[in-house]
């Protein structure tokens, strides 16, 4: 680079620092090209090399592929995982030493999220994921569970954020965000639901059943015989829900009218804990989807702590860390506490879940799910 004697030498060599140079492999920062017919596929593939969000969002949906690929009859070559892919381990016991049960072992995964996805539309992305069977392990909120049922007996409505409290409160309405839920739908809940906490209290009195929250939201999921329903879905596949808190919410409510009603009903949180942890601490290798945060986000991040951390982890919320949430906590602070291998792929999408969730679900899930329809 040429001067003069004119030149403020000193502060071109402040602005003109020599640049090392970029790896061959490094990736170039380049947006969808709309000259060309792009697909939905096309343009959630351009995603990682966008920058900002855009590239997190991308590489979530990369390891949302990985962990949940081997579910499909197909191959897709290198981003799959199976136990068969790995060594036999001198202390792997033996029912995992069968070529066949370790051709089947695929990554369990954990999806949780908070109640206000299951009053919005995300609800329907989620019943398409338990309906078939591609998560293994549910944890949901209160909310995240009666309002699923509550959609069941009657709907959910669009409002405004903008609309006033004190005018919602004198029309019966309640305001999730921009959704309105009118209370005639918890009365409707509440007459569900307070006769099936009478047969619960009978055979926990008759047959000695101890209910815990997951077998209480199994049982509900039975009851309610609506294929709209995500835990209808959950009962029918197997597939285990937790909720924690399982009184923070309406159900809460109804347990609490209910007491006063026909008293002596039992639920047994703690009955639970061992039941979550197990499904990590037996797990060969685990990923976790978890949308939003506080109890959902924590109860499954500990749970992997028993097995000294998670394979594969997706956060999507919009939390931040400086107030030393654990909603707003990167993936990198849970690797210090052993809750995600340091090792492992993760990554958290600073975002709304309603706005990025169903194009993940999109660009994996649903994509392989058609494919090997269409087969």
């Amino acid at each position: 680079m040429s001067t003069n004697n004119n030149d403020p030498t000193g502060a071109q060599a402040a602005v003109f620092v020599e640049s090392v140079e970029m790896p061959k492999d490094a990736l170039l920062v380049e947006g969808p090209d709309f000259n060309k017919p792009l697909s939905l596929h096309d343009l959630l593939h351009s995603y990682k090399a966008m920058g900002f969000q855009a590239s997190s969002l991308g590489e979530a949906m990369e390891i949302v592929e990985k962990m949940a690929s081997a579910r499909w009859l197909f191959s897709i070559e290198g981003i799959q995982w199976r136990l068969s892919d790995e060594p036999v381990a001198e202390d792997e016991p033996e029912e995992y030493r069968d070529p066949k049960v370790r051709e089947q072992t695929k990554c369990k995964i954990f999806l949780g999220y908070t109640s206000n996805l299951v009053s919005s539309g995300v609800r329907e992305v989620i019943k398409f994921l338990v309906q078939h069977k591609l998560v293994d392990v549910v944890v949901a909120t209160a909310g995240g569970v009666e309002e699923d049922f509550i959609k069941c007996l009657a709907p959910t409505y669009l409002g405004d954020f903008n609309l006033k409290g004190s005018d919602l409160r004198k029309q019966g309405l309640n305001r999730i965000g921009n959704l309105l839920v009118p209370n005639n739908n918890y009365c409707k809940f509440e007459d569900w639901v307070i006769p099936i906490l009478d047969k619960m209290l009978e055979e926990q009195k008759t047959k000695d059943m101890i209910w815990t929250p997951s077998k209480m939201i199994k049982r509900l999921g039975e009851e309610i015989n609506d294929e709209s329903s995500i835990y209808y879905w959950c009962a029918k596949n197997d597939i285990p829900v937790y909720c924690p808190a399982i009184t923070d919410g309406s159900l809460g409510d109804m347990i609490y009218f209910h007491s006063y009603k026909n008293p002596g009903l039992i639920v047994d949180i703690a009955g639970d804990i061992r039941s979550m942890n197990n499904e990590a601490v037996f797990a060969k290798k685990t990923g976790m989807i978890i949308l939003g945060g506080g109890i959902i986000k924590h109860h499954i991040c500990n749970a992997n702590l028993m097995r000294n951390g998670a394979d594969y982890s997706v956060f999507i919320n919009t939390a931040q860390e400086y107030d030393g949430s654990d909603a707003g906590a990167r993936p990198d602070e849970a690797v210090s506490w052993g809750k995600i291998k340091a090792n492992s792929q993760m990554v958290k999408v600073y975002a709304e879940a309603s706005l990025v969730f169903p194009l993940i679900v999109a660009n994996t899930f649903a994509k392989h799910f058609h494919q090997q329809q269409q087969q």
